[in-house]
């Protein structure tokens, strides 16, 4: 699509009289005008003035293969016509659906042989919630029906994706949260909660957080537990090493379920598989979506662990659950392409063994920023804080007001400098494409330093800085 062929204000007013759009204040966007993207190449998309931006965010987490992958739209199209859409309802399937499947068991830490697919992340953790109480209710304790989360989380925006996830802002709108027996511990953030302990103390401690909201609600009540192996829209809250291996303990004590929303983390983004597979630990049940088919088509769903499959399949009889488009022929077909790509061009041992590691040197130098307190990462993760005045440890740092929305104020240095970094708060970040080159992580971290030195500059004119 030629940009010089695009009127981008007829587009905007268009978007701003029809498109409601996701987390947006529509008046204040409709004011402003909506950036307008027409084109993705590699790690690269141009708006309608033909401005080129890095996609720090692969789109929105997902799109780890890059954008242009003509391999993919070719293996939807030649689905479309020849099946273009069946649903899985009334004892059918479709050869997509099954190769797709069956390549998942592949891939899947061994435990896992069945899959429950859907149209989204949101809809996979719905699924998990039927699937939990509908597992305990088998066995003959239904009164297990509390599922424990973490405050800050994201698992999606459905009534049941939102009640699962932690996100204050959410709840508000819902007034309450909406699906009862769900409750959340505190989110395992060393800035904000590990003063005068190491990381591997704080993992502990923070993990035992858990074993107290089990206690305090009865262990005999709690169903699963579900957290994100990193917190993604949460501002890439990266747990200590310490963290994932005490919950999984926790949760085997108590014979709870473990449920890992693998949306984000997986298809390589950790530089493993699926990221339980980083941090070493087993759950029951893992949700997919976004990287499966790197955002070229919707496509979601769970990863079954044999512990509940077993009790469903065998004494379960009909689960009276699932969506029109579960097991999609054509975004299944566009899964198996892009899982092709992630194995033939061997992109998760690249993140684990070249351009994760090398992120993390390169990344890390921003902490000589004097708006910078850390800049860490995990696998093609990464995140920093901004803070108003650097201190003599990372516990010491002086946060600016939060009021002033500094993360706010960075990103649109970044925008206006053609970098997409996320704003998490204070807190900027990004997951990059996973085809991102080592020349590539130098040209996106020089552009980062430059507009945070915009960001330094524009603060000090505010008068917002000493």
């Amino acid at each position: 699509m030629a940009t010089d062929k695009i009127n981008t204000a007829a587009i905007q007013e268009l978007d701003a009289a029809h498109y409601i759009h996701a987390f947006t204040d529509s008046q204040g966007l409709a004011k402003k005008g909506a950036r307008v993207i027409v084109k993705g190449e590699g790690i690269y998309i141009w708006d309608s003035e033909g401005k080129r931006l890095i996609d720090g965010m692969s789109g929105l987490w997902c799109m780890n293969v890059g954008y242009g992958r003509k391999s993919i739209a070719d293996a939807a199209h030649a689905q479309m016509l020849e099946l273009p859409y069946y649903n899985s309802f009334f004892q059918t399937t479709n050869v997509p659906a099954v190769k797709l499947a069956a390549k998942l068991v592949e891939i899947s830490p061994p435990h896992f042989n069945h899959v429950f697919f859907a149209g989204s992340g949101s809809e996979g953790n719905d699924t998990n919630l039927r699937l939990v109480r509908r597992y305990w209710d088998i066995v003959g304790q239904p009164e297990r029906n509390i599922i424990i989360s973490r405050n800050n989380a994201y698992h999606g925006s459905t009534i049941a994706g939102a009640s699962l996830g932690g996100m204050s802002g959410m709840h508000e709108q819902q007034g309450v949260v909406a699906i009862p027996n769900i409750v959340h511990i505190d989110q395992p953030n060393y800035v904000e909660h590990g003063a005068g302990k190491t990381p591997e103390e704080f993992g502990i401690e923070a993990a035992s957080w858990l074993e107290k909201k089990i206690l305090e609600v009865g262990a005999e009540r709690v169903a699963a537990f579900i957290g994100e192996p990193v917190q993604g829209a949460g501002g890439v809250v990266i747990p200590p090493s310490t963290y994932w291996p005490e919950i999984q303990r926790i949760c085997d004590k108590y014979g709870i379920l473990l449920i890992a929303d693998e949306v984000i983390c997986g298809f390589g983004r950790l530089g493993t598989w699926f990221g339980c597979e980083y941090f070493g630990f087993k759950p029951d049940l893992m949700t997919f979506a976004k990287g499966v088919t790197s955002g070229y088509i919707p496509l979601g769903g769970v990863m079954v662990g044999d512990r509940i499959a077993d009790v469903l399949i065998k004494q379960g009889g009909e689960f009276n659950h699932g969506f029109t488009y579960s097991g999609h022929p054509t975004a299944c077909a566009a899964a198996l392409e892009n899982i092709r790509i992630i194995q033939e061009e061997k992109l998760v041992e690249k993140v684990n063994k070249e351009t994760g590691p090398y992120l993390k040197t390169k990344f890390a130098t921003l902490n000589d920023h004097p708006l910078v307190s850390i800049a860490e990462t995990c696998g093609f993760t990464a995140g920093l804080n901004l803070v108003k005045r650097k201190g003599a440890t990372l516990h010491d740092c002086v946060a600016f007001d939060s009021d002033l929305e500094v993360g706010m104020i960075c990103r649109g240095h970044m925008f206006g400098n053609g970098m997409i970094m996320r704003a998490v708060g204070d807190r900027m970040i990004i997951a990059p494409p996973l085809v991102t080159t080592v020349a590539q992580i130098d040209e996106m971290v020089a552009l980062i330093r430059q507009c945070l030195d915009a960001t330094l500059e524009d603060l000090k004119q505010r008068g917002l800085l000493d």
